[in-house]
């Protein structure tokens, strides 16, 4: 059973929705971001960079245990060991690999500092809500280009591109202002996606997840909300 670390964000949906397609079981461990679990000397033995998602699969290569991080390289290590949602070879290998490379260097980090500084900032950040905001709407265009043109994002078929990058398109649109019907290339595909059982399965543990940490947050003090961002008495000088 592979033992999933997690919180209620995009990048440990994507790693549920790859769980649910290969049908594998699984263990979750909430972690709570907010009382800085992900900063204690266990999790920093999974993970030195103190985030989440990680796996830990007990019958890695060889037999033996192996940890990954990295929402991206944990649906690569998946599909590769399991043999699906990711060609051998090919066209279709590349551009999956292309598209899971923009999810994780353009639409993660960009919705994610728009979420940021549009939610978490103190006031006086017009300028970056403003530039982050623009930028996911930037992006949801170079969406629609691609799936206007494509039934999925990389190969013919649906891979583990999609599965990165759907949670994200499919929950951020209206927080930043853009309307999918004028994007219909990406109005289908997410709703393809959503129409997926295991999508239906993935998101039976959402809820509680984004509750554990809606409720986490509510109870934080402001020094435990400083830390997880890295501000106040705890930004680095």
């Amino acid at each position: 059973m592979i033992d999933l670390y997690a919180i209620g964000s995009p990048n440990v949906l994507k790693v549920l929705l790859l769980l649910e397609e290969l049908e594998l079981a699984y263990r979750l461990h909430r972690i709570d971001i907010f009382g800085a679990d992900q900063f204690t000397p266990e999790f920093r033995a999974l993970n030195p960079n103190c985030k989440v998602p990680v796996i830990v699969d007990p019958d890695g290569p060889g037999g033996r245990s192996i940890t990954v991080t990295e929402s991206g390289a944990i649906l690569f290590y998946l599909a590769e060991k399991f043999g699906r949602f990711l060609e051998k070879e090919g066209p279709g290998r590349t551009a999956t690999m292309q598209w899971l490379m923009f999810q994780m260097g353009s639409v993660g980090p960009m919705f994610g500092q728009s979420n940021h500084f549009r939610l978490s900032a103190p006031p006086g950040h017009d300028y970056a809500v403003s530039r982050y905001v623009t930028e996911v709407r930037r992006l949801y265009d170079v969406l629609e280009v691609r799936l206007s043109n494509a039934e999925w994002l990389g190969s013919e078929s649906y891979s583990i591109a999609d599965m990165a990058t759907w949670p994200w398109a499919a929950f951020y649109a209206d927080q930043n202002g853009v309307d999918l019907d004028t994007l219909p290339g990406v109005k289908r595909w997410v709703a393809a996606v959503d129409a997926r059982p295991a999508t239906a399965r993935a998101r039976l543990d959402w809820p509680a997840l984004q509750a554990f940490g809606l409720e986490r947050r509510a109870q934080a003090d402001p020094d435990d909300v400083d830390k997880l961002f890295g501000r106040g008495r705890h930004a680095r000088p």
